[in-house]
C-alpha cells in the first residue's frame, strides 16, 4: 500500500518539509506533508509558513500526544464510557514536567478533556488509551510491551528500537521531527492510523517490513 512517500514528517529552520529541494517527486505531496504536520504540532504561535523555533523537544511531543487522540481511531471499548476523558499515561521517569499538563489544559478532542497520569510500573498505571514509555533501560520497556501488546493501547516512545520490540509509534525531534509507525502492531489491537498520519510518516513497519517513507 502506498502512503505518498513523498510526504516526510520533517521540519528544518526554514519551517519547510525539508525534501522538496532536488526531489523530483511533487512538490504538492510535501506542501500536503508541512500542512499535516502543522497540523499535527498545533503549537502556540506556530503556523505554516513560520520558522519554526522549539526551545524544549517535549513541547512537541506532547502535542504529538494530544493529537494522536484526532488521528488514530480505537475500539469502542477501549475508550471511557461516557464522555469521561482521555487517559494519557507516562510510565517510568517522566521526562515532560508540567509541559503536558499546559499542553492539554482546556482542550478536547471528540468532545473529551484529557488526564495524565505517571507511574513508575505498568502494575501501578490505570488503563490509559496513550501510554508514553519513558524507560531507558530496554529490558524494563520489553517487559511493559510485552502486556502493553495485548491490549488496544497506543504506546508511543522516543527509545531505540522501540517498534521492533512492539510498540507502535517511535519519533524523535531534533532539528527535525520524525516518526516512525508501526502498522502491523496498530492493526493486531484493533487500533486505525489514519491515512493523513502515515502520509507524514518517516517509517512504517507493516507485513513485518520496516519501509522508509522517503
Amino acid at each position: 500500500m502506498c502512503y505518498a512517500r513523498s510526504a516526510v514528517l520533517t521540519v528544518n529552520s526554514s519551517g519547510a518539509c525539508g525534501q522538496c529541494a532536488g526531489n523530483k517527486l511533487c512538490p504538492r505531496r510535501h506542501a500536503r506533508a508541512a500542512l499535516w504536520l502543522a497540523a499535527l504540532l498545533l503549537l502556540p504561535g506556530l503556523a505554516v509558513g513560520q520558522e519554526v523555533i522549539v526551545d524544549n523537544p517535549y513541547k512537541v511531543k506532547a502535542a504529538f500526544l494530544r493529537n494522536f487522540a484526532h488521528y488514530v481511531v480505537w475500539p469502542k471499548q477501549a475508550l471511557p464510557a461516557g464522555n469521561a476523558p482521555w487517559c494519557i499515561g507516562v510510565l517510568g521517569p517522566d521526562p515532560f514536567g508540567d509541559i503536558l499538563e499546559t499542553t492539554l489544559r482546556g482542550r478536547t478532542e471528540q468532545g473529551r478533556s484529557f488526564v495524565i497520569v505517571r507511574a513508575a510500573t505498568l502494575a501501578e498505571l490505570p488503563p490509559c488509551q496513550i501510554v508514553f514509555m519513558a524507560y531507558a533501560d530496554a529490558a524494563k520497556r520489553r517487559t511493559a510491551l510485552a502486556v502493553l501488546k495485548q491490549q488496544p493501547v497506543l504506546t508511543v516512545s522516543d527509545e531505540p528500537e522501540f517498534l521492533p520490540d512492539g510498540g507502535v509509534i517511535g519519533f524523535e525531534v531534533t532539528d527535525r521531527v520524525r516518526m516512525s509507525v508501526n502498522l502491523d502492531q496498530a492493526r493486531a489491537v484493533s487500533l486505525t492510523i489514519q491515512t493523513k498520519m502515515l502520509e507524514v510518516s518517516s517509517e512504517i513497519l507493516e507485513n513485518g517490513e520496516l519501509r522508509r517513507m522517503r
